[in-house]
């Protein structure tokens, strides 16, 4: 069916939805319909090992009727936001710049969770050490530290599912996240690099957990002498420590430029054969501004056009 943006939005932020509804409409007023995305769907899907639900929301190319030839794939995790977005600015890339035409598969939270309880869990690589968090689902304590697992759920089971029911080209998968979104990419790069043909990382969460991700990265290094990965780091100018504040690998005090060009040094100084890097400051830009200018940029750096 179509992704109706009213369904998002009561997703994202947690309100009921009434778009369409009688129960919306003054008294003795139509009731007006939802406004859906084009050729969009929306696929339930089991993930057998976490034993949640989820869904995919998929929005097919213009041309995908026309004819049987295949599509990229773009993954993009945080879909209650980032699916809409993600869909319309690789179409008008095709439209208005020539870039060929991808198919978009966004990655829901999980079903009947709060958008912050299910990310914290999915996307984060430990459990922070003597965190402090609250949780925003009454009742159930901050759960986090399970990228590792999720990630074998995108792999295992819903790239098969892509390829059973959609005209996909398995060989050339994208991962394109933000934030705590990027998180589960570096978790996955450092996994299995060969998930994805190419990984699009916008303000990497690197403070999380201390730095741990930087000592994965070690660790990676210390076991294999490549890294077979194309990947284009994003971040806003303005993502650096607040003044008077002393830097710290913390959610209130991380330079996030800082540590993005220092974790890319680290990747680099390895020298591995395979891995290609790419690294943005958007200046002007901040945290909740610069995932269109990553996602933009990160696209041209992969896809083909004239």
């Amino acid at each position: 069916m179509k992704v109706s943006l009213p369904l998002l939005f009561a997703a994202l932020f947690g309100v009921p939805c009434l778009a369409g509804s009688a129960a919306a409409a003054p008294p003795g007023a139509l009731a007006a319909p939802a406004y859906a995305l084009e050729n969009t769907e929306v696929r339930a899907i089991r993930a057998s090992g976490l034993r949640r639900d989820y869904q995919l929301f998929v929005a097919l190319p213009d041309s995908y009727r026309e004819g049987s030839r295949r599509y990229p794939l773009l993954f993009v995790p945080d879909a209650n936001y980032a699916f809409p977005l993600t869909r319309s600015i690789a179409s008008r890339l095709h439209k208005h710049a020539g870039m060929e035409e991808v198919i978009v598969v966004g990655l829901s939270y999980a079903t009947g969770e709060g958008g912050v309880y299910s990310r914290r869990r999915d996307y984060t690589p430990s459990v922070p050490r003597g965190h402090s968090y609250r949780s925003d689902m009454p009742g159930r304590a901050p759960a986090f530290g399970e990228a590792a697992a999720y990630g074998r759920f995108v792999v295992d089971e819903v790239f098969p599912f892509i390829a059973r029911h959609y005209r996909a080209d398995m060989q050339r998968k994208i991962f394109a996240g933000h934030s705590y979104g990027s998180l589960l990419g570096l978790q996955i790069m450092l996994e299995a690099p060969r998930s994805f043909e190419h990984y699009i990382l916008g303000s990497p969460s690197l403070w999380f957990d201390a730095g741990i991700m930087f000592e994965r990265e070690q660790a990676y290094a210390a076991r294999h002498k490549d890294l077979p990965a194309s990947v284009y780091f994003g971040i806003g100018g303005r993502e650096t420590l607040a003044p008077g504040k002393q830097r710290a690998r913390s959610e209130d005090d991380a330079d996030m430029v800082a540590d993005l060009r220092e974790f890319e040094r680290q990747l680099k100084a390895h020298r591995y054969p395979n891995l290609k890097t790419g690294l943005t400051v958007f200046e002007g830009e901040d945290h909740a501004s610069v995932f269109p200018f990553v996602l933009t940029r990160g696209l041209r750096a992969y896809l083909r056009s004239p």
